[in-house]
């Protein structure tokens, strides 16, 4: 039998005590032509019909794995070991909600400190969260955070973090009076810094790739008593120093990178972590180790006021969600590849990126842009008749995902294109890319 939440004698009642005669005159407000839309559906179709259809529509779709991605920018195509899918596809895991009681959430808990506990190492501080939706929304709780810190209303944030979560933070910031000043240059950030500066927001790598001296910034961001957060790529720790190495107060990222596919988008995980002197402010949710009263292990939720999920006027954050099956993703990949398999991945995105590089920068009508140091992220800027839209038309041709063109985020390079290499780039794509540019 089917479930019905009231009977028609309960709804009766209700409808009394509202003042209205039935169910209809509850939607009086809309209006009349749309109240009640009659949709034209097509006739019903049976299991095997709508397999067949849907088999149909999904054959329309392009494969990623038959072309070659050159495409970076905040989402990246990392291998992703079976045993990621395998362990986190098990029914207790698919399936776990919030963890509000601990007494019947120990698996879902104890995942979710594991994951903070790698973040911590991986990152370098003292303290990590759960929650966060994905690395644009956890810069921007940091920054927020940075502001509750220091009773200051003001960040800086350099021009060369994403474009999307520099909008981001101005979307978070903006109701609450926050003034955010963009730095085109790091010169220029520096000289932003003053006394009303809560931090100073960094990427590292940044959206270009470019390997930042984020010792420097935190020295000077330090100097005017303000915060430095930096916003890490966590496969590039795997050869970089961490952010907490560098000074780093609070450390936000992308954790899509350790494990998960690219999913069209989503769901991703933001990673948030700080130094122990800011435990109370972290939003999100912390779960710690403690032992019942017999004296056996156990994990629960804790530092964390419920008013954050409650009671708006008084939270620091309104994150109250849970993106624990993610962030368990992340936990099974890092716990397979190891700290080795870490930096072996590491070092290939590093390499493959700078043989690819090289190898452009050689064709005549294609310049690599010099901003110092890179990762596995560069710019290549074209010239004469090598024109963004020819590139890119010509590399889809040959099923190759080129470079993301910059003159949506960034005008003044509109002839230029930014490439990304993975340990999933083959030698020979890099090649084949090469070849394809030289004859675009």
């Amino acid at each position: 039998m089917n479930y019905v939440s009231h009977s028609e004698a309960e709804r009766q009642a209700m409808l009394q005590r509202v003042g209205a005669a039935s169910i209809e005159n509850l939607f009086e407000t809309v209006p009349a032509q749309v109240r009640f839309p009659k949709l034209d559906l097509p006739k019903p179709l049976s299991e095997l019909e709508v397999t067949r259809l849907m088999s149909k529509m999904a054959a329309s779709n392009d494969d990623l794995n038959e072309y070659a991605c050159f495409l970076g920018a905040g989402a990246y195509n990392h291998y992703v070991p079976s045993v990621v899918g395998h362990l986190a596809g098990r029914s207790e895991f698919y399936t776990a909600y919030t963890p509000y009681q601990p007494e019947v959430s120990q698996g879902t808990l104890q995942t979710v400190y594991e994951f903070q506990s790698m973040m911590c190492e991986l990152y370098g501080m003292e303290v990590a969260n759960a929650s966060m939706y994905d690395g644009a929304s956890a810069l921007a709780e940091a920054a927020i955070m940075a502001v509750n810190v220091t009773s200051r209303s003001k960040v800086v944030v350099l021009h060369s973090v994403h474009p999307d979560s520099r909008a981001l933070v101005r979307t978070y910031t903006e109701p609450q009076g926050i003034e955010v000043v963009v730095a085109a240059t790091i010169e220029d950030a520096l000289a932003a810094l003053d006394n009303q500066t809560a931090a100073l927001l960094v990427q590292q790598p940044d959206f270009f790739g470019t390997i930042l001296d984020v010792q420097k910034l935190g020295d000077a961001a330090h100097a005017k008593n303000a915060l430095l957060v930096v916003s890490s790529y966590p496969i590039a720790l795997g050869l970089l120093k961490s952010p907490g190495e560098c000074g780093a107060d609070i450390a936000v990222g992308e954790g899509q990178p350790l494990g998960m596919h690219l999913s069209f988008g989503g769901p991703y995980v933001g990673i948030f972590t700080c130094r122990n002197e800011f435990i109370r402010n972290l939003p999100g949710r912390i779960v710690g180790q403690t032992l019942d009263k017999e004296g056996k292990r156990g994990y629960v939720l804790t530092l964390r006021t419920r008013e954050q999920d409650i009671r708006r006027e008084r939270a620091t954050s309104n994150i109250c969600t849970n993106e624990g099956l993610i962030a368990l993703i992340a936990t099974i990949y890092l716990s397979a590849m190891g700290k080795q398999g870490l930096r072996q991945v590491s070092q290939q995105c590093y390499d493959k990126a700078h043989y690819a590089a090289a190898a452009i920068a050689k064709v005549p009508g294609y310049e690599l842009l010099d901003n110092g140091a890179f990762y596995n992220e560069f710019v290549i800027r074209c010239a004469g008749n090598r024109t963004v839209a020819r590139v890119g038309a010509a590399c889809l041709e040959a099923k190759i995902i080129g470079g993301l063109p910059l003159a949506e985020y960034y005008p003044e390079m509109a002839d230029c294109l930014l490439f990304c290499c993975t340990e999933m780039n083959t030698r020979e794509e890099i090649d084949t890319l090469v070849e394809v540019l030289a004859n675009a």
